[in-house]
């Protein structure tokens, strides 16, 4: 499996505890990402089991020209935009976040922040894929801009340019909607 940058095929372990190893440690991400491209939970679950399916298949072609986390994540928006190609994808409406919950706040403060993230989501997932993949990875999966380029397979430049025209759209949006200013 990876630790760091190993190979999975160098880490001394079945194939299936190689998935099971994956399936722990990129899971939850893995569904979340799925649930921004889809915008519903059951099929971003379908979707995450199609993924690590997908994974453990090719564990063996994994070449180590990028991270295991760059690869899934590769395999994981390969699949969404499969997703989003096919002919049963319809738009469904925001549930869910992309935020942890933070413990330390007020109930009102609480309430005021989830009332903020909420209206974020929801301007994001209104985005076009290409802008709201960007964002999401640079943002609140904090990949780097190299990262992105490998998972995305774009250019370096294209990704930089996609992430300006996201931030910028949803700063737009946030000022109409009488929002904040997005960091």
């Amino acid at each position: 499996m990876v630790k760091g940058n190993t190979a999975v095929k160098d880490y001394p372990r079945s194939e299936l505890d190689q998935l099971i190893y994956l399936m722990d440690v990129y899971g939850e991400e893995i569904k979340r990402l799925a649930f921004t491209y889809t915008k519903n939970w059951q099929q971003a679950e379908d979707i995450t089991q199609e993924i690590f399916i997908n994974a453990y298949n090719h564990l063996n072609d994994f070449r180590e020209e990028s991270t295991i986390k760059t690869w899934i994540y590769r395999i994981a928006i390969n699949k969404c935009k499969d997703y989003l190609r096919s002919w049963h994808y319809t738009k469904t409406l925001l549930t869910n976040t992309f935020y942890q919950k933070s413990n330390s706040l007020s109930p009102e403060e609480e309430y005021l922040e989830m009332e903020q993230r909420q209206q974020i989501s929801k301007l994001i997932l209104e985005l076009p894929v290409k802008y709201r993949e960007v964002i999401i990875l640079y943002y609140f999966k904090e990949f780097s801009i190299e990262e992105i380029s490998a998972a995305l397979d774009c250019n370096l430049n294209t990704v930089k340019s996609r992430l300006r025209r996201a931030k910028k759209s949803l700063e737009t949006k946030m000022a109409r909607e009488g929002g904040g200013y997005i960091g």
